[in-house]
């Protein structure tokens, strides 16, 4: 069988893809020269497994999506106090250029606006580091969460140096409150070189992924930032990532997020999923304009919204073993806890990675407590390819914790009491139906994994 997720992605790209709106950031030449069809999107759950559609392997420049990754390695260097003492987090409903500093402070509002980005960059790193230095820090740093080194695009810096007046008139009254106390032509450069590190719409999704994981890299497994960390730089993202659409943002997509310039857009959804997606046409926030109709797209087919998310539980699947031979031969999922997106896209693996050959495949589900809306979609869709691939499927729900068990189009579920009825097929009561996940209607949700893949029940 073949996960379900990557065409889900092909299809919501192609319902985007025709909406030409927006246009790519003029006031930077080389950004202005980007390829408007440029079209991406890729989710990263939190083990490393990640999903993606488009031009997810072009590189392009991540731009103001690097101020929460350096905000974060300011926080970790320099710890939160002192990072707070030079910028705040409230919300500056501002554009992302705006000089917005507080008028008793000089401080500027938050991480995520220039200035706010601005200060952060020169925090990242050791008090005594150079500017060079510093910037080696950052672009480390940024390839941490990444999980692969990243480089810096020199024409791209060059470019958005030779247009940095308005940075350059932040930081020098930055300077003048002492909020930095370096060059402010060094503390451009570096910032600059920062925003022009290239990155795909993949490395996105696992930098997003790095922070729904609590600071863990899924690939790498390196603690790039501790959970403390992560927690202020989702906070700041939830209220100021969008800049001055954050509010409209914070209710109809509820995902803390972060967009560039350059067409990029992450979202991490803490403990399930990071998500990127790339297309450089604009609107006049700055943010990318499929980039925003993807996210809405994400939190309605999905419930990612951040305020529907309960706490993790346990592993979905507790066991994935084989009882009989041959003619004979039943495999059986045992399922448990609350199942949500995170968890079904865990059964969704498992199921793949098993590659079931038996003739019967079992999905007990008699130790699940609850099955959302789109788990359900997920694991019907999965009977219905099991099916397809000339599998006998039954669902061991005493509890009926399954709603309308219809596996759609060319599908055929078996709902039985216990397991036993389920090895013994002539009992149960077969349930065919009309498709229930078309409409390219996906999921969201909540898990990680327990397998025991035995070859004997």
């Amino acid at each position: 069988m073949r996960s379900m997720i990557p065409d889900y992605l092909d299809e919501v790209l192609a319902g985007v893809r025709a909406d030409a709106s927006g246009q790519t950031a003029s006031y930077i030449p080389e950004l202005a020269a980007a390829d408007p069809e440029r079209l991406a999107a890729a989710f990263a759950t939190a083990d490393g497994e990640v999903y993606g559609s488009g031009d997810v392997d072009v590189e392009f420049t991540i731009q103001s999506i690097s101020k929460p990754f350096a905000y974060a390695l300011a926080l970790s260097d320099r710890g939160v106090e002192p990072v707070l003492a030079k910028i705040g987090v409230e919300p500056s409903g501002e554009a992302f250029n705006e000089i917005s500093l507080e008028s008793d402070t000089g401080r500027p509002r938050n991480p995520m606006i220039n200035a706010g980005a601005l200060t952060a960059h020169t925090l990242a790193g050791g008090a005594r580091l150079d500017a060079g230095e510093r910037v080696e820090r950052v672009v480390e740093g940024l390839s941490a969460f990444a999980g692969r080194p990243l480089e810096i695009d020199e024409a791209v810096w060059a470019s958005e140096m030779a247009h940095a007046h308005r940075n350059l008139a932040i930081a020098h009254m930055l300077r003048s409150h002492a909020i930095i106390t370096e060059d402010p032509m060094g503390v451009v450069d570096g910032y600059t070189r920062q925003c022009s590190v290239l990155v795909t719409t993949r490395d996105l999704a696992m930098m997003a992924a790095t922070l729904a994981n609590g600071g863990v890299n899924p690939l790498t497994n390196e603690q790039v930032v501790d959970a403390a960390v992560v927690r202020q730089v989702l906070s700041v993202m939830a209220t100021c990532g969008m800049y001055d659409a954050a509010g409209d943002w914070a209710t109809r997509v509820g995902i803390p997020a972060k967009s560039g310039v350059a067409g990029g857009l992450i979202g991490a959804l803490p403990g399930q999923v990071g998500i990127a997606t790339f297309s450089p046409r604009l609107d006049v926030h700055g943010n990318s304009v499929r980039g925003v109709s993807l996210f809405e797209r994400f939190t309605s087919d999905m419930g990612m919204h951040v305020m529907e998310v309960p706490p993790p539980a346990r592993a979905v699947v507790r066991s994935n073993k084989v009882r009989g031979e041959g003619d004979a031969a039943t495999r059986i999922l045992r399922l448990q806890g609350g199942i949500r997106f995170a968890g079904a896209e865990r059964v969704v693996r498992e199921v793949v990675d098993s590659a079931p050959t038996e003739p019967r495949v079992v999905l007990d589900v008699s130790l699940v407590h609850s099955i959302d809306d789109v788990a359900r979609r997920i694991l019907l869709e999965v009977v219905r390819r099991l099916t397809l691939d000339g599998h006998d499927v039954y669902l061991v729900d005493p509890e009926r914790v399954m709603p309308d068990p219809d596996p759609g189009d060319g599908g055929r579920l078996t709902v039985v009491d216990d397991l036993q009825h389920a090895l013994q097929p002539e009992r149960g009561s077969a349930v065919s139906a009309q498709h229930v996940l078309g409409e390219s209607q996906i999921p969201s949700g909540q898990s990680a994994v327990d397998h025991d893949r035995g070859t004997s029940g």
